[in-house]
């Protein structure tokens, strides 16, 4: 594919006044992550410079890059680095930031894969890479791209991966929670921003489990060598391995062995009642079709927008329909199961402005890491141009007791200013309605009505159009926010 180039040629380069500094952006001293305008901007140090122009003129580096597995990345003219900085990189801007808690099982995987045939790649040309987190990975839709270009270095004969760690903390043992035991990774990465310890999975690995695939060598011998060598300093673990014979081949090896692993690990969650939703939530022909044209005609009036957000996207049915109107979609639902079908389904499309997202929207990513703000909430990142909130509302009103009007304020909020929002009110005689209103006490939502909702939205901007559902227990609106 042909990578977009990271800025438009002949752009001045930014001031140091103009520069913002990534929260996210501070663990590697060597060389810092800024924004200014539009532009995603990386300064090095002198060391780090002459790591990437040593990178940057290797053989094996550019075809990654224009193969789109590495972000497309520029150095700005020397003049252009800020004060006490050496040199100044202009990266491709990612669509939509997001976390590796908030992708599936596959997406996880697939990350992970990307990152060791990064690795295969950089050693036989004398490189490493010091990081091996998978927040070095970004999706442009459904294809995963690798943004650390700071995380490249050379590499010295004897040393080990400096990543493996973090590689096996953020990735393998994620998709080994997953695949051996059936569990959803998701809480665990949201819980700790350096993932989950050794000695947590050995604790989950016991008995039998012990000897499940990966889980000797990459869990319990793991967690033995960093206990065994918490004392030493670095140089002479290195010394102790270069004296063992550990070399190029090695390391070599080794990532190819944990390819094997990870391509091997599979997960195949519990059916869910999301996952046939769209044949169970008791929309007919007539319903659906009126409801497609409504969501194409209000995409169609807000012009081709940079981002729309889906939420509640389940198949993706108007995710598809809004990839047609805006650059970017991100599809949002809670099911890590839907998601992962999802993902699939995208990735064998072929479909790349689609990036589907596992998120609670009753629960959202919260800012965090250092002080909160290391990894931003998804009300930070999201400033959508059109928001889709498609039979979601009562999910939330009344299947999570959020108040009505804390639910439409959540959604106004998620769009830019001057965004719309396209929003499916489904009215308490609903079928869907009445079964979630069969488990509440009555009388619990007395102001869960339409035209408190209208009321609500009116309060938000304008109604520009609405269109009740031939079925009679629905209505779809379309608000300019802001109005």
């Amino acid at each position: 594919m042909t990578i977009p180039h990271p800025g438009p040629a002949g752009r001045p380069a930014p001031s140091d006044t103009d520069l913002r500094a990534e929260p996210g952006s501070f663990r590697d001293p060597a060389n810092r992550i800024f924004h200014a305008g539009p532009d995603v901007l990386r300064a090095l140090d002198e060391t780090a410079a002459a790591h990437w122009r040593a990178l940057a003129g290797s053989a094996f580096f550019p075809p990654l890059m224009a193969a789109g597995k590495v972000c497309g990345t520029e150095e700005l003219p020397a003049q252009a680095a800020p004060a006490n900085w050496a040199a100044l990189l202009r990266h491709e801007r990612i669509p939509f930031v997001s976390h590796p808690y908030e992708w599936s099982f596959s997406m996880l995987r697939d990350a992970a894969l990307l990152h060791l045939e990064i690795l295969r790649a950089a050693l036989p040309a004398g490189f490493t890479t010091k990081d091996g987190s998978a927040y070095n990975l970004q999706w442009r839709g459904t294809e995963p791209v690798f943004i650390d270009v700071g995380s490249f270095a050379p590499l010295a004969e004897g040393e080990p991966w400096a990543g493996y760690r973090q590689f096996c903390q953020t990735l393998l043992y994620p998709l080994l929670l997953g695949a051996h035991l059936g569990l959803d990774f998701q809480p665990w990465l949201r819980a700790r921003v350096d993932g989950i310890e050794p000695d947590q999975m050995a604790r989950l690995f016991k008995g039998a489990r012990r000897f499940l695939p990966g889980v000797p060598t990459h869990v319990h011998l793991h967690g033995r060598a960093q206990r065994r060598n918490a004392d030493r300093s670095t140089a002479a673990v290195r010394e102790q391995l270069r004296d063992a014979g550990y070399s190029r081949e090695l390391a070599l090896a080794s990532v190819r062995g944990m390819e094997k692993l990870v391509r091997r690990l599979e997960h195949e969650p519990p059916a869910s009642h999301w996952v046939d939703y769209q044949r169970t939530c008791g929309y007919s022909e007539a319903d659906r079709a009126a409801k497609e044209r409504f969501v194409t005609a209000a995409l169609t009036s807000a012009g081709r927008g940079r981002l729309v957000l889906d939420l509640g996207a389940n198949d993706g049915r108007y995710s598809r329909i809004a990839a047609r109107h805006a650059d970017h979609v991100v599809a949002v639902e809670q099911d890590p199961a839907v998601v992962d079908r999802l993902y699939r389904t995208l990735r064998g499309e072929g479909e790349r402005r689609v990036l589907p997202l596992v998120m609670d929207l009753a629960d959202p990513s919260p800012g965090g890491g250092w002080r909160g703000v290391e990894r931003a909430s998804f009300a930070a990142r999201a400033g959508a141009d059109t928001v889709l909130a498609l039979a979601l509302v009562h999910h939330l009103a009344i299947g999570r007791n959020v108040p009505l009007p804390e639910v439409v304020g959540c959604l106004a909020e998620l769009a830019a200013p001057g965004g719309r929002l396209v929003v499916e009110f489904v009215h308490p005689e609903d079928a869907m309605a009445r079964r979630l209103l069969a488990n509440k006490p009555d009388g619990i939502f007395p102001d869960y009505r339409r035209d408190a909702f209208e009321a609500l939205l009116a309060a938000r901007g304008t109604v520009e159009d609405r269109l009740e559902l031939p079925s009679g227990s629905r209505t779809l609106y379309r608000v300019a926010l802001g109005g």
